[in-house]
């Protein structure tokens, strides 16, 4: 892959061999975020497990204190009284059966969709669309609920998902450029809280093998994942 000038006046500035604490790894990808949009920061951490066995898939939520930055669609799919609360939680699509036949037909504009229990027998049959654009409502993310009007509040402040993909690495956003670097710093902490925890009991070795940051356009920084584990504890 081909990267610019900037990307690469970026990168002139790091020590590729060098393992960087988190606070100045964030102070350096800030720095090397120079295009003219509000660039998202991104972790990526490699874990100890072999997600091809069922009980090391890492996966699960977490909010982050001062949200990702970005405006979150939400489409809430339930009836009745569950479906005022939705509007009045501040869901931005609302609806039963009419969005059931509309993402049918191939529309999928949104970010997030919960769905209430009820519902999840037609929402079931648009697995094959939904599915590989990460947006099958699931009880393990919180998002099959009657809980309507919590789940879409934790979805605007800040709530992500995580899964460890086929190869044992998290991909998450903590936040834009535009953040200063101490909520960055929350994000990455809460981010890092809720993957120790997750540690799958049969996980054996080093669990945290290493964490790299990067900006939308910028070079990978690596961190130092024996400081990340102090700053977390």
């Amino acid at each position: 892959m081909k990267h610019g000038k900037r990307y690469h006046e970026a990168a002139a500035k790091l020590d590729r061999e060098n393992r960087y604490p988190l606070e100045e790894a964030f102070h350096l990808v800030k720095e090397g975020a120079t295009a003219k949009f509000d660039e998202t920061i991104e972790m990526a951490i490699r874990l100890g497990v072999d997600p091809k066995r069922a009980d090391q898939v890492v996966r699960g939520t977490v909010v982050l204190p001062h949200g990702t930055g970005k405006k979150v669609k939400v489409l809430v799919l339930a009836k009745g009284e569950k479906e005022k609360e939705a509007q009045e939680a501040g869901a931005d699509y609302v609806g039963s059966d009419e969005y059931i036949e509309k993402i049918t037909g191939g529309w999928t504009d949104v970010d997030v969709i919960i769905a209430t229990p009820d519902m999840m027998g037609s929402v079931g049959k648009l697995g094959r669309i939904l599915g590989p654009r990460g947006l099958m409502p699931n009880p393990k993310s919180g998002t099959v609920t009657f809980e309507v009007e919590k789940a879409v509040k934790e979805v605007k402040a800040g709530k992500i998902e995580y899964r460890v993909d086929k190869t044992g690495i998290l991909h998450v956003p903590v936040g834009k450029k535009s953040f200063d670097t101490g909520h960055l710093m929350d994000n990455a902490t809460a981010f890092l809280l809720a993957v120790m925890k997750a540690k799958p009991a049969s996980a054996k070795g080093q669990y945290l093998r290493s964490a790299v940051l990067s900006s939308t356009m910028g070079p990978g920084i690596k961190l130092d994942t024996n400081e990340i584990l102090k700053v977390i504890k």
